[in-house]
């Protein structure tokens, strides 16, 4: 499902995610008050602006309450982080995800109303974009620029029928790795194995279709 994002602050971090998320079909807005951040990917997502995301009226001039998802990846301003997720929650936008330096600074944001909480480590962006696309998403893993492995909440429709009726290969293009609950896990299950509830999926894939499996 296409999704509307937007991205305050265009560090490696903040670019990484406006970068993948674009690059899977979703629309990003993506900000900064840096003339050159916003000019370096400009052309790899829906909208670039500059503009200081510390202006209320700059953030309401551009919309942002419309969107989806909100993420807050300004890191080496504090104050400004957690002032702009204020904001944004205030604004009423439902989903907010905000970098956090440290435990106290993210104690810090879930008080001013932060959804999720990211300590990004090196190159975490891509992964991070990918779990706020899907939210049945509990895990992933890149193989590579296309494929991935992903643990996955298992759908409604799913629960009480086996892998050989729901032909995951032909439907989604979806192969199943595994089958987990608890701490029982049936590795390369076979078709006759039934989906239960609270069975967690993990599956190789394509990006793009890992996407378009059911909530």
């Amino acid at each position: 499902m296409k999704k509307q994002f937007v991205v305050i602050g265009l560090g490696r971090f903040g670019s990484s995610v406006a970068r993948t998320l674009s690059a899977e079909g979703h629309d990003v807005l993506a900000i900064d008050v840096r003339e050159n951040a916003v000019q370096a990917i400009m052309n790899d997502v829906t909208h670039a602006v500059q503009a200081d995301a510390r202006e209320e009226e700059n953030l309401k001039a551009l919309g942002v309450r419309n969107f989806d998802v909100a993420v807050v990846a300004i890191g080496d301003d504090l104050q400004a982080n957690i002032l702009i997720t204020l904001m944004l929650k205030e604004m009423g936008i439902r989903y907010v995800v905000a970098k956090a330096q440290t435990n106290l600074h993210g104690r810090v944001l879930e008080k001013v109303g932060a959804d999720k909480i990211i300590y990004p480590e090196k190159d975490m962006g891509v992964r991070v974009a990918h779990n706020l696309v899907t939210s049945n998403i509990m895990d992933y893993i890149a193989l590579s620029p296309d494929y991935s492995i992903a643990e996955i909440v298992t759908p409604r429709k799913f629960i009480g029928k086996t892998l050989g009726e729901l032909d995951l290969r032909a439907k989604y293009h979806i192969s199943v790795m595994a089958i987990r609950n608890g701490d029982k896990v049936n590795v390369a299950p076979g078709s006759e194995a039934s989906i239960q509830e609270n069975d967690i999926l993990v599956v190789v894939s394509k990006n793009k279709d890992i996407e378009k499996l059911p909530e």
